[in-house]
């Protein structure tokens, strides 16, 4: 009887299926061999390759608008948000002051000139305040500037409304004086938050311009409505607590808020920094065509029988500004800040000759409306680079305190072209005193221009 036959072996024991592969994107293959009894049987494969899948992931919204990274900065949204509502009182107080010491002492004189010196308290306390929040922080010092400038503010109320003589007018109102300047705490907010990214601080700037806009052009229509919906003092009583609720909510918003700078010895002063007078003396050249425009505008609305509508067209200057100044700031510019600068102010110039030619050529209110709503395209475009030389121009810890002397220069500005205009408007005519704000414009052009030869002869990099 013979030996049954042997068992073929093979040279490693055959697993039951081969071990998984680790794993991949890819589909598992199915096994090449699998052991049935003693024997191998081969299987089919059809290795079938399933492409990766693509993960969405939802948009960034740094790529959507500029505007979405700014407010997308943890802290943006609360602080700008107090600082609206604290700033939109700065287009009310003048109004509101005029209408309620009129109304009651009969006298646009004594109004005007009680409005004038407070303007004049603000740009002399305006800078002192503004070194104070550099140096201790601006919850520390913005909180009670504020109270303060409301107890001024409150002293005029009651100093109007029970017959004080008129000296304490002007007491009253000079106290207000020590209001702080919200906008350029907003703008250094921005500096410090966005500090190495050009890009990102001029789409804040540009947004500042245009809500500075949007608030001198609600500010006085709505100071005009309480004051004759309600009584004379409505309107600065509103301003008032419409002012000191912002400021809160602005100071309380500690994690957005630069760090207080400690003066040094070695710190220059803003005024002394390279480049700064310059640019100050045109942003007094600058506010002198703000405030000869209103002047003249309001008189030649008179003039044509529509006073009434004279806020109207003034808004739509400010609407032009305000839209110019976001689509700005939405853009790219090309070259440095320097060069770009004197072109935002011939261009500025070269619009201001768009009302002068409306109100001689045609005489029409309706076409002056569009001629300055023109005309408000290049004002925005020009604070908005200005405010970002000062930025770069002030010395460290010293921020606040260079944008208020360029605030402070602004409001100078706003009073010399105020007097000019008035003056011309009185001695020659309304349609001729549109050839101030295009006289101002020309000088802030030559300012600028020979600033920006100073600066490309002193750093021939930046060429």
């Amino acid at each position: 009887m013979s030996a049954p036959a042997p068992t073929p072996q093979l040279s490693e024991p055959a697993p039951a299926s081969l071990p998984l592969p680790q794993q991949t994107s890819e589909r598992i293959p199915a096994p090449l061999f699998t052991v049935t009894g003693d024997s191998l049987v081969a299987t089919d494969f059809h290795p079938r390759r399933q492409p990766p899948r693509r993960r969405r992931t939802p948009p960034s919204p740094y790529h959507r608008s500029p505007y979405h990274r700014l407010f997308a900065t943890p802290g943006a949204r609360a602080f700008t948000l107090g600082n609206l509502i604290a700033r939109l009182p700065m287009g009310m107080f003048s109004v509101s002051a005029v209408i309620m010491i009129a109304g009651s002492r009969g006298s646009y004189a004594l109004a005007g000139a009680v409005t004038a010196t407070g303007l004049a308290a603000t740009a002399v306390v305006g800078p002192l305040t503004a070194r104070l929040v550099d140096r201790h922080g601006q919850a520390r010092v913005a909180v009670p500037a504020t109270a303060f400038a409301l107890l001024g503010g409150l002293a005029l109320v009651l100093c109007v409304h029970y017959g004080a003589p008129d000296w304490s007018l002007f007491v009253a109102y000079a106290a207000t004086a020590t209001t702080p300047n919200t906008g350029g705490m907003s703008r250094a907010r921005w500096a410090h938050l966005f500090k190495g990214d050009p890009a990102a601080l001029h789409t804040a700037n540009s947004f500042e311009q245009a809500a500075d806009e949007l608030c001198f052009m609600l500010g006085p229509v709505f100071a005009a409505f309480l004051c004759g919906a309600f009584f004379p003092e409505a309107g600065t009583l509103v301003g008032g607590a419409l002012m000191m609720t912002g400021v809160l909510v602005f100071a309380a918003q500690r994690s957005t808020e630069p760090p207080p700078r400690r003066r040094t010895q070695a710190t220059k002063s803003p005024v002394r920094a390279a480049g700064m007078p310059a640019l100050l003396l045109a942003f007094l050249a600058t506010g002198a065509v703000f405030g000869s425009m209103e002047v003249v505008t309001i008189a030649f609305a008179d003039a044509q029988g529509h006073k009434s509508a004279a806020g109207v067209v003034l808004a739509l200057q400010a609407a032009g500004s305000c839209g110019a100044g976001l689509l700005y700031g939405a853009l790219k510019p090309a070259g440095p800040v320097e060069r770009r600068y004197p072109l935002c102010v011939a261009a500025m110039t070269a619009l201001m000759t768009v009302p002068f030619l409306a109100a001689s050529l045609s005489g029409s209110l309706l076409v002056l409306a569009g001629a300055l709503l023109v005309a408000g395209t290049a004002t925005a475009p020009t604070m908005v680079t200005g405010m970002t030389l000062v930025q770069r121009r002030t010395p460290d810890g010293r921020l606040n305190e260079g944008m208020t002397l360029a605030v402070t220069g602004l409001l100078g500005g706003i009073a010399c072209g105020s007097a000019a205009g008035g003056w011309v408007v009185q001695h020659v005519s309304a349609t001729a005193g549109y050839g101030v704000p295009v006289a101002a414009a020309s000088l802030a052009l030559v300012i600028a221009t020979g600033g920006a030869v100073r600066d490309a002869v002193r750093h021939p990099a930046r060429r």
